[in-house]
């Protein structure tokens, strides 16, 4: 009977709170730290154990002064913060933006000791979402659910989850995949009529038996139409693992073979190779000799078109999906290093590198989170679209409360077959018509009719296209911080979110460093198609 009660006791648990915010990358430690220094009471409830989103899971080499413009002057508030404290760790006197996934971890702790906000880890909402969401009057959220049974109040909630699943929750408006260019008369969204960015270098036969269509398609290639070039789909761009990886012997684990690995997945390298492609091999980009490795090049670990269930997923959909990805790279490492149907050269490449026996030690040094570059975002009363990220005449953003200065950079969605040979097809990676934007406290907020107590700083109301320039982890923080000052003068003020003052709002944000605006104009690149790095 003890046992009961206490059981009883547990799921009727109430946290309470002036601001709840869900999700623990980095625009949710940046809005819960925000809004606690503020004054606020503030609970921080994480389907995560470690906080921080993909700067502590292995993105560890910033999207800052890494191509041909200076883009550190956007950088302002508490991101500017966070890479200052990084570049402490280092003993640097200035910011650092390519560090460690272990030092952005110390970091991100460190900023998150604040009077008044308590952080609840490992705590998912209630499945089915919209039963984890209780409503008080005038459509305000009052409370959520976890699958704890935790019930967690507040006077305003922000939706700091890639997915966009608070959101869902609450039933608002959202979209996810691409929209066609006529929806907001765009041109880069939608089915590629062509894709040059990370396009195979050199033809790769797509059948199982060479040369044979009625034979079926090899691993990762999809058996669809290429379809009507500028039509929608719901497609979305591909996820992998950012890689820590070091070549230190005192540091190093080898790559393992998984127990399940089937060498026949990985065909399409083979066949690579034999067509004469060079595959890609690890650099030292990180501080102590450690690799931040993405998937940018014709032929990485982007697994195109195998996530497409991952935005409106369950969580078991979901673990899924992320196994599928693990149990891949970890194959495809083991491979790149001993298969002998990997060139000679490439594989002594590889042998010395391994995992970094220091990172991610309770995932056996392979980071916990996939990197979700597409989830769910808003459809609010301000959508951000391609003519936002002109880089000249952009139609203009009148409230703005951070600013985006990034290429539009969405990487390709599936692969698929053209012209007898495997195709990626979806990759923009705009390199001479984009410029800094400035991102709307409209799109940030769902519409008065479905929510009056809900933001978010990770799932703007934004095209697909718009999104690609948004979706950097810095600003992700910048938004983080504009939606928190938001929420602190919506409790203060008692106001419905569509109601705060923007004015007060924008000097607020102007006080505490954030940056709203840039002089000039984005210089053109030098060369006619830089590689992206995100």
């Amino acid at each position: 009977m003890r046992v009961l009660i206490l059981a009883l006791l547990i799921t009727q648990t109430i946290f309470a709170a002036d601001v709840l915010v869900y999700g623990g990358s980095a625009a949710g430690v940046a809005a819960a730290v925000t809004a606690a220094r503020q004054g606020m009471k503030v609970s921080l409830v994480a389907p995560e154990l470690h906080l921080g989103g993909m700067l502590v899971e292995g993105l560890g080499s910033a999207d800052i002064n890494n191509h041909w413009f200076q883009n550190d002057v956007a950088v302002g508030g508490f991101a500017a913060e966070f890479y200052h404290r990084v570049g402490r760790k280092y003993g640097v006197d200035g910011p650092v933006y390519r560090f460690e996934s272990k030092v952005a971890e110390a970091v991100f702790d460190e900023m998150l000791r604040v009077p008044g906000l308590r952080i609840y880890r490992g705590q998912r909402l209630k499945e089915p979402l919209p039963s984890s969401v209780e409503w008080g009057e005038g459509k305000k959220i009052k409370a959520i659910t976890t699958e704890q049974g935790n019930r967690f109040t507040a006077e305003t909630f922000i939706d700091a989850t890639l997915e966009g699943d608070l959101l869902a929750a609450a039933g608002v408006s959202l979209t996810w995949g691409r929209e066609a260019n006529r929806a907001y008369g765009e041109t880069k969204n939608g089915i590629r009529a062509k894709t040059t960015h990370a396009q195979f270098q050199v033809p790769v036969d797509p059948y199982k038996v060479p040369g044979d269509p009625t034979s079926g398609l090899i691993y990762t290639i999809q058996d669809e139409p290429l379809g009507e070039p500028g039509e929608g789909d719901d497609n979305i761009q591909a996820f992998c693992f950012r890689l820590c990886l070091t070549k230190d012997p005192a540091n190093r684990k080898p790559f393992h073979k998984p127990a399940n690995f089937n060498r026949s997945q990985y065909e399409i390298y083979f066949r690579y190779v034999k067509a004469g492609g060079k595959l890609w091999t690890p650099s030292a980009r990180l501080p102590n000799g450690k690799t931040d490795l993405g998937s940018w090049h014709d032929l990485s670990g982007n697994l195109y078109g195998m996530n497409k269930a991952w935005p409106n997923g369950s969580y078991a959909t979901r673990e899924r999906i992320y196994q599928e990805h693990r149990d891949y790279i970890a194959g495809l490492l083991w491979l790149l290093a001993n298969d002998p149907g990997i060139p000679a050269s490439t594989r002594a490449a590889w042998r010395i590198w391994g995992y970094a026996a220091d990172e991610f030690t309770d995932n056996n040094n392979l980071p916990r989170q996939l990197y979700v570059r597409d989830g769910r975002r808003l459809v609010g009363d301000f959508v951000l679209t391609e003519h936002h990220t002109r880089r000249l005449n952009p139609e203009p953003v009148p409230d703005p409360v951070a600013l985006a200065y990034w290429p539009t950079d969405t990487h390709s969605v599936r692969r698929i077959v053209r012209a007898g040979a495997a195709y990626n097809e979806g990759f923009v990676f705009d390199d001479n018509q984009w410029g800094p934007f400035g991102i709307s406290y409209r799109a940030l907020v769902p519409r008065r009719s479905e929510a009056t107590n809900l933001l978010t700083p990770t799932c703007p109301s934004s095209s697909h296209v718009a999104y690609g320039a948004i979706r950097l982890e810095h600003t992700f923080m910048s938004l983080g911080q504009a939606v928190a000052t938001a929420a602190t003068s919506a409790v203060q003020h008692n106001r419905q979110v569509q109601d705060v003052d923007y004015a007060e709002l924008r000097q607020q944000l102007l006080r505490d460093g954030q940056v709203l605006a840039v002089a000039g104009v984005v210089p053109k690149p030098p060369t006619a198609n830089p590689a992206p790095q995100n």
